[in-house]
């Protein structure tokens, strides 16, 4: 039997734990190998065919108050999983996003089973950014094999001296056969000829009270324009339910629906397809909402505390922050970032884009090079071959 450890966090990396879970399935079976997973994840990993050790999908932060009620039950999740790896220690270990816990946990693997093969799937984007006059999160110190999803990222990590292979964007391998916009909106129940805005706010609870009250009133507004758009807006999770509920009805969005998170998975091609037009923050959803061709405008907003530390103290740059624009290397996508991140701001940026002109073309056309960029379907079934082909060796 092999037995594999796949650790990450939050609402994305749950998500893309359980399509590479599937996928090693899929390719044990082939192989004819008893394949056990552990996993450090979500639902979502654990309903892929993972024994879940602990749920970090809620656990996400960003920004330096953010994270400091995390500090304690990370302690504590670590001692757990620790005593839980010695009992049943792991033939490799997938690390998938999540940095800092995985830089942690990558260490301390490495440190107690010298010779555990180790592979980082989708790692940090360090390519992209950089704090000061450049950095790195040091994974060539623990890290056996990288399984880059951008060919800049595989570039990068290859010329820092690791062994990378590049499998492409696991977004490929879920937006193949797209549904179509009719079909969408009758399935979600909503007017055939109205049009239709997604809200996509958060898959970290800070995210959530930073962002929503401006997508909110943003919405508001654009109904004031156009009195027939329909406003849906998927929750990550379900602590995130009633919240958002709440931001719409406080902003006075009319018809505002949110779709509860055990259903937005399910959904997520369908309400895209239905969707003329989306504002949310900057993350995987980007790609995503590129992929079906749907205009976006992306925000994002951190605690003024941690805005000025990163700017001032850590001299944290980016040229973009959406993945979208980084991999274009050009602003197709409007980012509002910080106090930029307004109602006022949103509506100016939106409106051009729910009509067919000019604006809304270009994007589109944008969107066609982006593609060519992500590389080929078949993306999880190559990650899985490279992560058994390194453990059995």
């Amino acid at each position: 039997m092999v037995r594999l450890l796949i650790s990450t966090g939050e609402v994305s990396g749950d998500l893309q734990g359980s399509l590479l879970i599937e996928a090693l399935h899929r390719e044990a079976k082939a192989r004819e190998i008893e394949l056990e997973i552990l996993a450090l994840g979500g639902s979502r990993m654990e309903a892929a065919g993972a024994e879940l050790l602990a749920d970090t999908a809620p656990m996400g932060a960003i920004g330096l108050w953010e994270a400091v009620p995390l500090i304690l039950p990370t302690l504590r999740l670590q001692a757990k999983v620790d005593r839980l790896l010695e009992r049943r220690p792991p033939d490799g270990a997938v690390l998938i996003d999540y940095v800092g816990a995985n830089v942690r946990l990558g260490r301390r693997l490495r440190a107690r089973q010298p010779k555990l093969p180790i592979t980082y799937y989708i790692a940090p984007q360090e390519w992209a950014w950089r704090f000061g006059e450049g950095s790195t999160t040091q994974l060539l110190g623990f890290t056996d094999q990288i399984l880059a999803i951008f060919p800049a990222e595989a570039a990068f990590y290859a010329e820092q001296g690791a062994s990378v292979d590049w499998v492409g964007h696991p977004l490929l391998d879920s937006y193949q056969n797209l549904p179509q916009k009719a079909a969408s909106k009758a399935a979600l129940g909503l007017p055939a000829e109205a049009p239709v805005l997604l809200l996509l706010p958060a898959s970290r609870p800070q995210e959530l009270r930073y962002l929503m009250p401006s997508l909110a009133e943003a919405a508001a507004r654009l109904q004031q324009q156009h009195p027939d758009l329909e406003v849906l807006v998927p929750a990550g999770l379900p602590a995130f339910e009633e919240p958002l509920a709440k931001a719409l009805n406080s902003a006075g969005v009319r018809s505002g629906r949110v779709i509860p998170a055990d259903e937005a998975d399910g959904l997520k091609t369908q309400f895209c397809a239905a969707a003329d037009l989306a504002l949310g923050k900057s993350g995987t959803v980007n790609l995503e909402l590129a992929l079906q061709g749907v205009p976006q405008v992306v925000g994002y907003r951190v605690s003024g505390l941690t805005a000025f530390v990163a700017r001032h103290v850590l001299r944290f740059q980016v040229d973009h922050i959406s993945p979208v624009n980084l991999l274009l290397k050009e602003r197709l996508v409007p980012e509002l970032l910080q106090d930029q991140l307004t109602a006022d701001a949103l509506v100016a940026e939106a409106l051009p884009l729910l009509q067919v002109g000019e604006a809304r073309q270009r994007m589109l056309a944008g969107y066609d090079r982006l593609r060519t960029t992500l590389g080929e379907p078949g993306v999880t079934t190559r990650a899985a071959r490279a992560i058994l082909d390194q453990v059995m060796q």
